[in-house]
């Protein structure tokens, strides 16, 4: 079964939620699976801070025969967030006031702001109801504002590694990688390759945190004990930087890191515990034991005050990043996860 590519046009004066707006954006979506009759058999996918709208390039073994949602019965879509580089409207984009890029002048957004966009394609596509909705770390940070913005429409919530709010040790890893940007005297032109060093030095930060002691440990030890430099580590941060620069914006990479920054699903609902009292859907909620920058405790917080939400963790040595590898384990659970929920269904 082929994916497809989309864009959607939305035509109007958007109004953001810190209270600049945009007058119109657009945003690229991927599909794959076809939808049933009833139009209930949707899977929607949050990708994470420099993900794409195509989920089988980062999460290809969720979407195949014997996984939890399968192409042949599920109709599986993922939007490019808002802000993002790769085909959405970001900093990128055309100012039509202007008729330059944004640059530098792109607004800020939050997830509400990118929340209620992906809600507008939805009822585009007239998709009264979600079956699924998935996403790890600033794509599961994006899965609970819409179940708490939108709480009829979802029948299963996934947030995977995420938290009910940003952490000040998650804002200051953050704002870290931020300084290095600013550090690069290009960051201040209007370009489209600006501030890639500060970049690249922004990346090798980031690593340490999506990773583990014993990620470094297992992965980048020396074999030679005489070395002085040229360590594996080095090289490694070094490679990760120029990666990431290869393929990315830094005016993105800036906006998603705030975007991330000022998650808080308490603001203006009273508090955290409220707030997530409001979501109506049944939820599994997966954390990884290793991983340092949204620990196990945040989404422990989440299975307690969520109403109908069940815990569990998977175990790795790529910390937060285990999201991306430990496909595997997050398959089981979530096929054990959804096989419990229909057995208790037909009872």
């Amino acid at each position: 079964m082929e994916k497809t590519d989309h864009t959607f046009h939305y035509n109007h004066n958007f109004t953001l939620e810190a209270g600049d707006s945009l007058p119109g954006f657009q945003l690229k979506y991927t599909t794959l699976g076809r939808l049933n009759p009833e139009r209930d058999n949707v899977v929607w996918i949050c990708h994470a801070l420099t993900g794409n709208s195509d989920f089988t390039d980062w999460w290809k073994e969720l979407f195949t025969g014997n996984s939890p949602f399968d192409p042949s019965r599920h109709f599986i879509i993922c939007a490019n967030t808002l802000g993002g580089c790769y085909g959405s409207t970001g900093p990128l984009s055309i100012n039509p006031k202007t008729g330059q890029p944004y640059y530098h002048d792109f607004p800020t957004i939050t997830h509400r702001d990118v929340v209620r966009a992906f809600d507008l394609l939805r009822q585009e596509l007239n998709f009264d109801r979600v079956y699924a909705l998935v996403g790890g770390s600033l794509g599961g940070q994006q899965v609970l504002e819409w179940a708490i913005l939108q709480p009829e429409v979802f029948e299963h919530i996934i947030p995977i590694s995420c938290n009910a709010f940003h952490s000040p040790w998650g804002i200051a890893f953050n704002e870290a990688q931020r300084m290095a940007i600013q550090a690069d005297p290009t960051w201040k032109e209007n370009d489209a390759r600006a501030g890639i060093e500060g970049l690249k030095a922004a990346r090798a930060i980031g690593m340490i945190s999506y990773r583990h002691y014993d990620t470094y440990g297992e992965t980048q030890s020396e074999k030679n004990n005489e070395k002085i430099d040229a360590f594996r580590a080095s090289t490694y941060q070094q490679y990760q930087g120029e990666k990431l620069a290869s393929r990315f914006n830094t005016f993105t990479y800036w906006i998603l890191s705030k975007l991330m920054d000022s998650h808080n699903v308490a603001r203006n609902r009273g508090s955290a515990d409220e707030a997530l009292k409001k979501i109506k859907a049944k939820a599994l909620v997966i954390g990884i034991e290793s991983d340092i920058l949204f620990p196990i405790a945040e989404q422990k917080y989440l299975s307690q005050h969520i109403p109908k939400a069940k815990f569990d963790a998977i175990t790795s040595i790529y910390g937060h990043d285990g999201f991306l590898v430990e496909l595997e384990q997050i398959k089981k659970l979530i096929n054990q996860y959804l096989k419990k929920v229909s057995v208790k269904v037909l009872i």
